[in-house]
């Protein structure tokens, strides 16, 4: 059966009422659209056509139809007209990111928070692993009697740090004598290098603070290796809620347990993937709890060889149009940003620039 240009314009239609209503459409409703220009009887033709091919569903008997996967599939790589950001919404988001921006080791926390307001959804976002980091300096700070506060400025930027308890045998002129052996012998040292060799070493050169060592390269190490690993932060669980596919609790806890799975499994495809918001419909994501539900990706750079991705978790019923136009908007000028940290504002929104179409998939 052939997939007609008339049978797309009533599945787009179709799946456009339902994103509005969470109701089964009928061919009435679909008749009443200002530029359906067919009868209630075409319409009814179509819809029974679309709905042997697989494209739609009828929940009852007398019920209207609703979208399956395939159809959500076939609407957003096909049909899904593009949504065009309004200057309110570019002026908002802006100044969200203006306001919440930070360091990279901070930032993460922050853009969940923002993506899942901007899209009433749970949102995640994931900030590839940090190869190569290294310490640039070690700071040894006096912190009263008994304790001394180790801070370690890392290549990539990021500050920490950690408060130590003093020997007894341990003063001030011993810490600054391991402050000077600990910024010779290990600044600049990839994780790999930190052995036992290395530790004996610096050991043997710190005099009287020599126990103090193994606990400074226990803590550097362990902070390196925190570096490598891919930085995750989920957001607006709760909003689930709001949407009425998940009113029942036990849905939707269900769907919020395997938030985590989401990024395991879809991860290495978003990162490693060519560039652009890729959708997960339905049945395409792996975990059963979440056969309901589609998950939304797309990539924006961090500098310095770095990723990052944002998301959204919602019902297959979500306006993929409206999501994908605000992440795209919210990874263009996360990826701008980054670029240029010495820039940390955005364009203030010129009417030119708002109103700017957000190409996110073709029109049929």
């Amino acid at each position: 059966m052939e997939l007609t240009e008339r049978k797309k314009k009533v599945l787009r239609s179709v799946v456009d009422l339902y994103i509005r209503t969470a109701e089964p459409v009928g061919s009435k409703a679909i008749t009443a659209l200002p530029d359906m220009q067919y009868s209630s009887a075409t319409i009814r033709n179509e819809m029974a056509d679309l709905t042997a091919m697989g494209y739609l569903e009828q929940p009852h008997t007398s019920a209207g139809r609703i979208p399956s996967a395939a159809g959500y599939r076939l609407y957003v790589d096909e049909l899904m007209m593009d949504y065009r950001l309004s200057m309110d919404e570019t002026k908002s988001m802006n100044l969200a990111i203006e306001e919440k921006m930070q360091k990279v080791d901070k930032v993460m926390d922050q853009v969940a928070k923002l993506v899942s307001q901007a899209t009433d959804l749970p949102a995640i976002t994931v900030a590839s692993p940090q190869s190569g980091c290294t310490v640039k300096r070690f700071d040894l700070i006096l912190a009263g009697s008994g304790s001394f506060i180790l801070v370690m400025m890392l290549s990539n930027e990021t500050v920490v740090n950690k408060l130590i308890k003093l020997p007894l045998e341990v003063g001030e002129t011993d810490l600054k004598l391991l402050s000077a052996v600990v910024n010779a012998t290990m600044t600049e040292v990839p994780i790999g290098d930190f052995t036992q060799e290395l530790m004996d070493k610096v050991m043997r050169s710190a005099g009287a603070a020599a126990s103090l060592v193994p606990v400074i390269v226990e803590f550097t190490t362990a902070t390196l290796h925190h570096q490598q690993e891919a930085d995750v932060s989920v957001a607006g669980h709760m909003k689930l809620l709001g949407q009425p596919e998940y009113h029942d609790v036990e849905k939707a806890q269900k769907v919020l347990s395997n938030l985590d799975d989401v990024v395991a499994s879809n991860l290495p495809a978003v990162m490693g993937g060519s560039n652009g918001t890729q959708v997960l419909v339905g049945p395409e994501n792996v975990a059963q709890e979440l056969k309901d539900t589609s998950v939304v990706m797309t990539k924006f750079d961090i500098g310095d060889g770095m990723q990052g991705m944002i998301g959204v978790v919602g019902p297959t019923r979500m306006d993929y149009a409206k999501v994908t136009a605000r992440l795209s908007y919210f990874a263009e000028n996360l990826s701008k940003m980054f670029a240029k940290p010495e820039q940390m504002t955005l364009p203030s929104g010129s009417e030119e620039h708002n109103a700017q179409e957000v190409q996110s998939h073709k029109e049929a």
